[in-house]
Order: structure tokens, then C-alpha cells, then sequence
């Protein structure tokens, strides 16, 4: 049931009469929000308006309002983010971690909806021009996926830029902040980025010669040495960073970003900051030598990088595990360069109008595998086998794109699917 309360919500089929919260406000649903796959609420970024004041913030989604209590969500910080709780039954007022009350929703999932449970699922599930694909000429595919990962390589390197123009055209800061991002494959993207925000660049370059006083400065700066441990290794940590926090007047982002529901031990944050601190100590202007490399080996050589010796037998303070290395894998550095320097490439040959750096770009793109993910293993059933990265690249911008917005009409393939069922 919680299930179509999902389809009902993210496709807006509201009753036709004025909305309320469920202490009587007017309500308004602007924008529903991005599902979220993951840990954390379950539509990001929804845009609602309560009594006439836009909101912009997170929305979970129950069946009873008591759930909230039940799954502890008033006790975590991850969940201070929801603007609007909806739920089918309201027996309960909820609150965030600090009591303030979240206004409610109460919505009812339609008697059509329930009758076609099992026919919406499919069509939300499945791709509605699958039958048709390997009816299309491979010309017509072929061109359709080059415009496509065009579109994606493009947006990516705006979004890249953008990042530059906000920190004063100092494209090594800006591709810290990506590359940091990129570290948080998804779950952790949004701390990541913040944690990076927070990282003074004279802090790194002072100390890059002592990756402990690095460290210290990361974990800090993560505020993952604000808890109390019996560890000799984390109280010197804390110890350090109290020293570097008050030379640079640092501040910490709130340990609650950080996720490790539903996170393999080698992405808990622990790691990849351990990596990170380990990279920049071993490479300095790193922009500038990913720039210069020009095949896949010479990133990954830039890029890879392990932990100190600390991180061999733990995943976090103060818990001893089993020891192993902890490297980055080539398939985690084929997904920050396909992530990160690709963009900036792109990014950096349009800032400076040079051609071989973007057809650089696009020929990193083709040499890498492709990925291997939901929406990619999606179209494999649907018969479509991405051969490289540009393909998958391509893919992930049909579905998001296109797909996901319901944009049938202005998709090569989505027009010929309609123009044979015009029904």
C-alpha cells in the first residue's frame, strides 16, 4: 500500500478540490520532488506551499503518521530536512529532532489506482517502446545516442563550470569539490560536497608534506572527531584538529550528513576521506596534471590512492576488523573519471576554446566500460546492450531526461513508439 501512496504522490493525482494539511492549512503542490532510492526521505527537493509560504525541503511518505516514530525518524537528523509528511492514516502529530512539529498530509490512494495496481507498476517499472527498439534502423539508435550523450557530457561540464564561477575561477578548488562529491557515489554525494565547501585550500597546501595533520584536518572538518572514543589514534586526531581549527577558523559540517544505511563498508565516509587525505598529500596541482594526461592508465595513476595505515584493520574509530588494503578499484577511479575529470575536460576545452581537450573528453568516454547500474540494466532488458560509457552515458540521459518527464514526444524513439499506437 505504501507502494501506490509512492505512485500517487510522485504523479500529483490529488483529489480535485483545495488541498489542506491536516491542521487545516491550505496546501499546494508545486513540485513533488525527485524519488530517493536510498537512504534518508523519500522524495528530495519537493517544492510545496503551507498557508501561502513556499517551502522547499524533503517529503516521507507512511501509511500511518505513527510510523515516523516507529522507524526513529524523530531521533534522526537525516529526516530535519521534511517539509511535509504524508501519510493514508493520521493518528499522530510528529516532530523533528529538536520537537518542532512537520505539518502533515493526509492522502488517500484513488479506487482506480488501487483496481490498476498491478497494470501501473508495470508501466512505471517498464520501458513503454521496449517491443519496439530493435525494430529501429541502427543509424537512427546510433544518432540518437550521439545526440545523447552529447546533451549529458554538455550539462555535466555546465554544472562544472558553475562550480568554477562560484569559487572565483579557481578551477583546482572547484574540481576538489567535485571530485569529493564523486567520492560519495550518490548516497553520500551531498555531505561530500559540503565537507569539501568547508576545506580551507591554504589548510591543504600547508600541510600536504604530513598526511596525519591532513587527516586531521578531513576528519575534523567532517565532524567525525566530535565523539569520545578510547582510541589513541582518534584522540591524537582530535588533538590535532582543535590546533588547525582554531589557526584557520574551521568549522565542521554536522556528523548527521553522513549515511552508512544501506553503504558498503569500502564507502563509508571513513574511507573515502582517508583516500582523499591520502591523494592529496601524494599529488599537488592535481587538476592540472588530470588535465595534461591523456590516457585512461595516466588518470587512474594520478588518481588512485590507499589509506594510512590506521584504516587497514577499521572501517570507523575505535572497531577493529579484519586487516586489507583499502585502494581505490579501477572500477571506482573509471567512475571518477567518468564522472569527474570527463566534465571538467569538456568544461575546461569550451573555457579555453581548445578543440582537443573536448575530443579528448569524448574519447575517454568511448574507451571506458560502460556502467553498470538500475537504469543501464534496465534498458539491457529491454534489449539495448551499452558498449562503452558514452553509450551508458547516453542511456541514463534518455531515462532521466526523457523517460522520467514523461517527454515521449521530443524522443526519436518515443515519437515512433506513438506514431504506431496513436491510442
Amino acid at each position: 500500500m505504501e507502494e501506490l501512496l509512492h505512485y500517487v504522490w510522485k504523479h500529483k493525482i490529488f483529489p480535485l478540490k483545495t488541498l489542506r494539511t491536516t491542521d487545516g492549512q491550505t496546501l499546494e503542490i508545486i513540485d513533488a520532488g525527485l524519488p530517493n532510492y536510498n537512504a534518508g526521505p523519500d522524495f528530495f527537493n519537493a517544492k510545496i506551499k503551507i498557508g501561502g509560504t513556499l517551502w522547499v525541503g524533503n517529503v516521507e511518505i507512511h501509511l500511518r503518521a505513527s510510523d515516523w516514530f516507529v522507524h526513529g525518524h524523530d531521533h534522526d537528523a537525516s529526516y530535519d530536512s521534511v517539509i511535509l509528511h504524508v501519510v493514508n492514516t493520521n493518528d499522530c502529530l510528529v516532530n523533528r529532532t529538536d520537537g518542532q512539529e512537520i505539518p502533515q498530509f493526509r492522502l488517500e490512494c484513488p479506487e482506480t489506482v488501487k483496481l490498476n495496481y498491478d497494470l501501473l507498476l508495470k508501466k512505471e517499472k517498464d520501458i513503454p517502446c521496449a517491443a519496439l527498439l530493435s525494430q529501429l534502423p541502427q543509424i537512427m539508435v546510433h544518432s540518437w545516442f550521439s545526440s545523447l550523450r552529447e546533451e549529458r557530457l554538455y550539462e555535466k561540464a555546465r554544472l562544472a563550470k558553475e562550480r568554477v564561477l562560484k569559487h572565483n575561477y579557481n578551477w583546482e578548488l572547484a574540481f576538489f569539490i567535485t571530485l569529493a562529491r564523486n567520492f560519495g557515489f550518490g548516497l553520500n554525494g551531498d555531505a561530500f560536497e559540503q565537507w569539501a565547501e568547508q576545506i580551507h585550500p591554504n589548510a591543504i597546501c600547508k600541510h600536504r608534506d604530513d598526511l596525519f595533520q591532513i587527516e586531521a584536518i578531513f576528519f575534523g572538518q567532517a565532524g567525525l572527531l566530535s565523539k569520545v572514543f578510547d582510541d589513541e589514534y582518534y584522540q591524537r586526531l582530535q588533538k590535532e584538529y582543535s590546533y588547525q581549527k582554531h589557526l584557520f577558523g574551521l568549522k565542521e559540517i554536522p556528523i548527521s550528513r553522513w549515511k552508512l544505511l544501506r553503504t558498503r563498508p569500502y564507502n563509508f565516509p571513513y574511507i573515502r576521506i582517508a583516500q582523499l587525505a591520502d591523494l592529496y598529500h601524494r599529488q599537488e596541482s592535481l587538476f592540472s596534471k588530470v588535465m595534461e594526461a591523456e590516457k585512461i592508465e595516466d588518470i587512474c595513476d594520478i588518481l588512485r590512492c590507499t589509506t594510512s595505515d590506521y584504516w587497514k584493520n577499521h572501517y570507523i574509530f575505535g572497531k577493529e576488523s579484519t586487516i586489507k588494503e583499502k585502494n581505490t578499484s579501477d572500477k571506482t577511479l573509471h567512475l571518477i573519471i567518468l564522472n569527474t575529470v570527463i566534465p571538467f575536460l569538456c568544461a575546461y576545452g569550451t573555457y579555453k576554446d581548445n578543440a582537443v581537450m573536448i575530443e579528448r573528453a569524448e574519447d575517454l568516454l568511448d574507451k571506458l566500460k560502460p556502467e553498470q547500474n538500475y537504469i543501464t540494466r534496465m534498458w539491457q532488458n529491454a534489449g539495448v546492450k551499452p558498449e562503452s560509457a558514452a553509450d551508458s552515458q547516453a542511456l541514463i540521459q534518455l531515462k532521466q531526461a526523457y523517460c522520467d518527464r514523461k517527454k515521449c514526444l521530443y524522443c526519436r524513439f518515443g515519437y515512433e513508439f506513438l506514431s504506431k499506437h496513436p491510442e
